[in-house]
């Protein structure tokens, strides 16, 4: 129609209508892209890593817990209870890491942020929001699993929450120090696995040691799961500060009361302390005696 005259008038300007040539359709599908389906795009665009370590969270504590939960609460699932939860946590990071990996980075976890930062591969501004929206993302994430099985909680315990004795349910959301595992073992444990946990990663994503592309999530999915198989089971393998910390403020929040953070003499700085020291420490073995070959 841009081509209709009269009079040797154009009645419609080229493109008044739709985009015609080839340089405005290209133009119009660009700024439909950046449209999306919402506004506010630059803004979206300016947070996109914050929210990505936010939703990660979501997904990691949402399926995590909720298969904490239904080993809880259904005695015939518990002959392979360990197994299985191990599995499903290791699970729940690789389906993290998608939705991370590629935006974020897929930290999902204080303590990489934080070694990262400290071996200068990831900006110190950033530190504090991506420790926001991971412990946002983890909190979050709790309240959707005891969502699904918030009936399963009412008929176990009659509303009445417990951290300790025969109808605690605190330990589903996070870890409790085995009656037989001292604090300061689990404070040794805690930054032991973070150590390894770290060290291994360095070198599944140094491009320079035959890293696993495309295969990054399942990988490290595999090695959560060894991790939590092999450890777990005698006290606390949580690697990360926001997996712990999130769940048990949403505890306190949702009725269990102040006893996650008093019980076992004030545990629960432990699941947040030891794992960002063992970070540390496992990322500047690997930088200090893992040297790969020269670029040549």
């Amino acid at each position: 129609m841009s081509g209709v005259t009269i009079n040797d008038k154009n009645l419609f300007n080229q493109g008044d209508i739709l985009p015609q040539t080839h340089h405005h359709q290209k133009n119009f599908r660009h700024n439909a892209h950046k449209l999306r389906m919402f506004g506010l795009y630059h803004v979206r665009y300016k947070l996109r890593h914050y929210l990505s370590e936010f939703f990660g969270c979501v997904v990691l504590i949402f399926l995590g817990i909720s298969s904490v939960s239904a080993f809880s609460f259904y005695e015939q699932l518990m002959s392979e209870y360990w197994l299985i939860v191990s599995l499903s946590w290791g699970a729940a990071i690789t389906m993290a890491l998608y939705v991370s990996l590629g935006n974020s980075g897929g930290h999902l976890n204080p303590a990489v942020t934080i070694s990262m930062a400290v071996f200068g591969r990831f900006e110190w501004k950033k530190v504090p929001g991506y420790i926001i929206s991971q412990l946002l993302g983890c909190i979050v994430g709790s309240a959707l699993a005891f969502s699904v099985y918030i009936e399963k909680y009412d008929a176990y315990d009659g509303g009445v929450r417990q951290t300790t004795g025969p109808k605690a349910t605190a330990a589903i959301f996070s870890s409790y120090p085995d009656a037989e595992n001292s604090n300061i073992n689990c404070f040794y444990q805690e930054f032991l696995v973070s150590c390894v946990l770290l060290f291994v990663l360095q070198g599944v994503f140094d491009h320079k040691m035959a890293p696993a592309k495309s295969f990054e999530p399942i990988i490290v999915g595999i090695l959560v799961f060894v991790i939590t198989s092999s450890t777990a089971i005698v006290g606390s393998s949580n690697m990360n500060p926001a997996r712990d910390l999130g769940p048990r403020i949403f505890t306190a929040i949702a009725g269990w009361g102040s006893e996650p953070f008093t019980v076992a003499n004030h545990y629960f700085w432990i699941p947040v302390v030891a794992p960002i020291l063992g970070a540390i420490v496992g990322t500047g073995l690997y930088e200090l005696f893992v040297i790969p070959n020269n670029d040549e």
